[in-house]
């Protein structure tokens, strides 16, 4: 899991989340305020058409029980949540020679004590007689049919602008509709909405709007996932090839084309060209190293021949002997180049990594010992007493030391003495070779390739070959001067294992002393 948080598909499955939840967000959310509102438009005009469903009746008779009857057939009214406001009786129309009566009620009757006119009787709470103007100075109100629960101010507005309006009420709104009469009263019609009818199907609607949004963000993300599988395959069958042309798979190439590389980005295809391309190229130049390689062992057998037949002319002697040693010794080098050169990769055997220095290091200073007899040179080998295993092949670690000790016969003068000591420590070995010449004049210098100054058969890349060689077990060269005998020191540390890791001490490391032996 913490892998896929930092791969590319990951990215992509965040991109592609947040883009669709802001497309969402941005159409939902008025979709979802638009359902709101046309559930509230809905629940009004409702209302509206079962106040106008009165009209007819009111127009026809303003008979308390018709109207009654008229109310209880509508749909509010059954639910109780239809009320009429009946106006006053006109005084013209009691009765010829009709007059108002002393407490103002129409058709000359005279107002019940408390100034209630006797319009009828109604149901308790249901259908009220209209009550007379404070003091029984004004005329009285008409009747009242169902449940109030507008105000009367605002009644009376809805009835004397002639226009209906909403107004608040505890549980909801009353619609207040006015409806004529006649050419001068006007009755109002009162259709109380509760509050659960503004929202009825709103929040069915957020659901079924949520549910659409995680719908969408869902396909998004597979989208996105398959598309970041193809991306993300590509680019690691492109990375495999690449670990496997640098483990010295030289066949590994990236499928450009079929099956696999089906829906990879046309980026990763020139990718996977290019790298087809640079293996190829790899493989020419290989080859043509080896070939050169190969040929110019080739050339050295004519001269080796020589050297042995002349060798072989010496006669007896320690001389001659390692002479001839040394000529069989090049003999088996460059056929050993040669067979690696023409060898395919493949085929190529497997190559055991780790030797005793101590061991090497003996036999190779012996091999050197024939030839500082001959040239009256005195030496030490110091600290070669026991195994001292270090992680690197027999042949590199002899061809180092071979550098080092044909470095002091090659830049001292014969008879010029020099030591070799190994040792130990807990995770390095240190090869130490010194000699009592001149040393060195510019150490810097020396160490750099093919910059030596060794005259003549001198390269420059002896120094160099041993730095590198050091350097890739984690260790290193350094040039100094040698404490004892005075002239060039050279130290060679190879590591033997990380660092933290100490072996069990052994015993003491035998001392470097004084007498050299001949």
């Amino acid at each position: 899991m913490r892998r896929l948080r930092h791969s590319l598909r990951w990215a992509l499955i965040k991109a592609a989340v947040a883009g669709t939840t802001m497309v969402a967000l941005a159409f939902l959310i008025p979709l979802g305020l638009m359902v709101q509102q046309t559930a509230r438009d809905r629940a009004f005009t409702a209302a509206e058409r079962q106040a106008a469903a009165l009209g007819p009746a009111l127009a026809i008779t303003t008979d308390q029980d018709a109207i009654a009857r008229a109310v209880a057939s509508t749909d509010a009214g059954a639910q109780g949540r239809m009320a009429v406001h009946l106006p006053p009786a006109e005084a013209a129309g009691a009765g010829a020679g009709a007059l108002p009566g002393p407490g103002g009620a129409a058709g000359g009757v005279a107002s019940a004590p408390g100034g209630t006119a006797s319009g009828g009787t109604a149901p308790a709470g249901k259908v009220s007689d209209g009550t007379a103007a404070a003091g029984g100075a004004g005329p009285a109100a008409g009747a009242t049919i169902g449940e109030v629960r507008a105000l009367a101010a605002d009644v009376a507005s809805a009835g004397g602008q002639g226009r209906s309006f909403t107004v608040e009420v505890p549980g909801g709104y009353a619609l207040l509709q006015p409806v004529a009469v006649d050419t001068v009263r006007t009755a109002v019609v009162e259709v109380f909405v509760a509050d659960g009818d503004l929202t009825r199907g709103v929040a069915t609607a957020w659901q079924v709007l949520s549910g659409v949004a995680l719908g969408l963000v869902a396909v998004s993300v597979l989208v996105a996932d398959r598309m970041g599988a193809r991306i993300v395959g590509s680019a690691r069958r492109l990375a495999a090839a690449a670990r496997s042309l640098g483990a010295g798979d030289l066949a590994v190439r990236v499928p450009v084309d079929g099956k696999q590389a089906a829906g990879s980005p046309e980026e990763l295809r020139e990718a996977a060209h290019a790298f087809n391309a640079m293996a190829d190229r790899v493989v020419q130049l290989l080859a043509a190293e080896r070939e050169l390689a190969a040929d110019l062992s080739h050339r050295l057998r004519t001269p080796l021949t020589v050297l042995r037949l002349n060798a072989a002319s010496l006669g007896e002697g320690d001389a001659a002997d390692a002479t001839r040693h040394a000529v069989a010794q090049l003999e088996r080098e460059v056929d050993q180049i040669i067979r690696s050169a023409r060898r395919a990769p493949e085929d190529a055997p497997a190559v055991t990594v780790g030797c005793d220095a101590a061991e090497v290091i003996r036999e190779r200073v012996g091999f050197w010992s024939a030839l500082a007899e001959d040239e009256g040179r005195r030496w030490q080998l110091a600290g070669a007493d026991r195994e001292t295993p270090v992680p690197v092949q027999r042949g590199d670690l002899a061809a180092a030391v071979d550098a080092l000790l044909g470095n002091v016969f090659r830049h001292t003068g014969v008879g010029t003495a020099f030591s070799v000591d190994v040792l130990a420590t807990g995770s390095s070995v240190i090869v130490l070779v010194g000699d009592a010449g001149p040393g060195f004049t510019d150490p810097e210098a020396a160490l750099k390739r093919g910059e030596g100054h060794g005259g003549e058969g001198s390269t420059g890349l002896g120094l160099d070959i041993v730095r590198k060689f050091a350097e890739a077990t984690g260790g290193d060269l350094a040039l100094g001067r040698s404490a004892v005998l005075g002239g060039a020191e050279i130290r060679l540390r190879l590591r033997s294992r990380p660092d933290g890791i100490l072996p069990p001490r052994t015993g003491r490391r035998r001392g470097r002393g004084s007498l050299f032996a001949r």
